[in-house]
């Protein structure tokens, strides 16, 4: 992203021509619903595949609404397929949505919205964009993060998966993990590494690989909570034309440097539901008449404090961004903010509950907090470990030393377990 395009719609116009629009393709938001919230307290999805499906086709319909009107994407540049618009139109517009019933999105609809058709909107050639970052804006076709591996999760530079060249093509052998909707994904956006001989972070290329391509397995990962909505993806012999290179060759730390921005902001921010909220466990606390406890009112009013922290700090980190270029180091804030209230609502909710929350008892959205407590856990790792958070805040937001480096040396150089 960059700065907003010159000429500007006038805000208040603006924003109620989206609210008119907005009420033409959603319903009002009600009040809190009394039926079971089973689904909602999932940190990560655990549905059947067919059910996954059902859902990723109802996001894409209202992001295909969204972009068609030219409410998507909207501080990007006119010239890389966005709207143009300054961060002030994009906070009114979150305001105006928040009142309607957004379909409720999945980690691949981020992925493929807000960092795979970014990067490839901003690194991407002009055909690029055209054929590919119009189609994920739209999610026309949805993209996976091919990103982490088994040996380079949170020091990702360290990744080992290889892509050497072969006349117009890129052959490619590895394996990544973590990934997020690999099994429902058109594409996945590929760091690999194609120059041993420099420096770590200078020998990474970016690719778009087709998922469906010869020699691209993918095989679920069955995590605590039950759902298998990560996967490992295992590449051997993969052939990639050089046209879906993002970037140049050398640059893909670059690209991933800034794709990770946008992960951060997206984990730590935006409006889908992550697991439960303060709502809930306020809801939870009620229907077990523990309100009038004094140690759970001081429990319930420090998460209602994070929360609200969490939100404003949200809404200032995304107008900055939004108005000075790609997401900076701040992104971190709202990541670790996120993962911590995730984590804090889930020991809240079981403190609650006690010895319920091991057992089914057959009482209404009280066991179904297990799938938050046990998925919670996750989202300290996810886009970034909390460790990498604290060191990306101390170093480049404070100011503090950096940690000794003693990798500074080619990657061919450098000891392999």
């Amino acid at each position: 992203m960059s700065k907003p395009d010159a000429e500007q719609p006038d805000l208040d116009a603006w924003r109620a021509r989206a609210a008119q629009w907005l009420a033409t393709v959603l319903e009002p938001a009600g009040a809190p619903r009394s039926v079971s919230l089973a689904g909602d307290l999932a940190v990560f999805h655990n549905l059947p595949d067919d059910e996954e499906r059902l859902l990723l086709e109802r996001c894409r319909a209202y992001q295909r609404a969204r972009f068609d009107a030219g409410y998507q994407a909207l501080t990007l540049p006119r010239d890389k397929g966005g709207a143009g618009l300054s961060a002030a139109h994009a906070a009114a517009f979150a305001q105006e949505e928040s009142a309607f019933a957004v379909p409720p999105s999945t980690e691949l609809i981020s992925v493929t919205v807000r960092l795979v058709g970014m990067a490839v909107s901003l690194f991407g050639t002009d055909g690029q964009r055209a054929t590919y970052a119009r189609a994920f804006l739209r999610t026309d076709l949805l993209a996976c993060q091919l990103f982490s591996e088994p040996g380079a999760g949170s020091d990702l530079a360290a990744l080992r998966t290889r892509a050497r060249r072969e006349g117009d093509a890129w052959v490619v052998d590895g394996q990544k993990v973590w990934t997020s909707g690999a099994q429902f994904a058109d594409y996945g956006l590929l760091l690999a590494r194609t120059d041993p001989d420099v420096v770590k972070q200078a020998g990474i290329t970016a690719f778009l690989v087709p998922m469906d391509a010869p020699g691209v397995v993918t095989r679920p990962i069955r995590q605590m909570s039950g759902g298998a909505s990560f996967n490992e993806v295992f590449l051997e012999g993969v052939r990639v034309p050089d046209a879906l290179r993002i970037g140049r060759p050398g640059q893909g730390w670059e690209v991933a440097t800034a794709t990770l921005a946008f992960e951060r902001t997206a984990s730590g921010g935006g409006n889908r539901r992550k697991g439960g909220t303060f709502a809930d466990v306020l809801a939870l606390a009620r229907s077990l008449g523990r309100t009038r406890d004094p140690l759970v009112r001081q429990q319930l009013a420090d998460l209602y404090v994070r929360s609200e922290l969490r939100a404003a700090t949200v809404d200032r980190v995304a107008r900055a961004s939004a108005a000075g270029g790609r997401p900076g180091p701040e992104a971190s804030l709202t990541k670790l903010m996120a993962s911590d209230l995730l984590t804090r609502t889930g020991q809240t909710a079981a403190d609650l509950m006690g010895a319920r929350i091991g057992a089914d008892t057959g009482e209404p959205d009280t066991f179904a907090w297990t799938q938050h407590l046990l998925g919670a856990p996750g989202y300290r790792l996810a886009g970034g470990t909390d460790q990498i958070q604290r060191n990306l805040i101390g170093e480049r937001v404070l100011g503090l030393p950096g940690e000794p480096r003693t990798d500074r040396v080619p990657f061919s150089q450098l000891p392999h377990s």
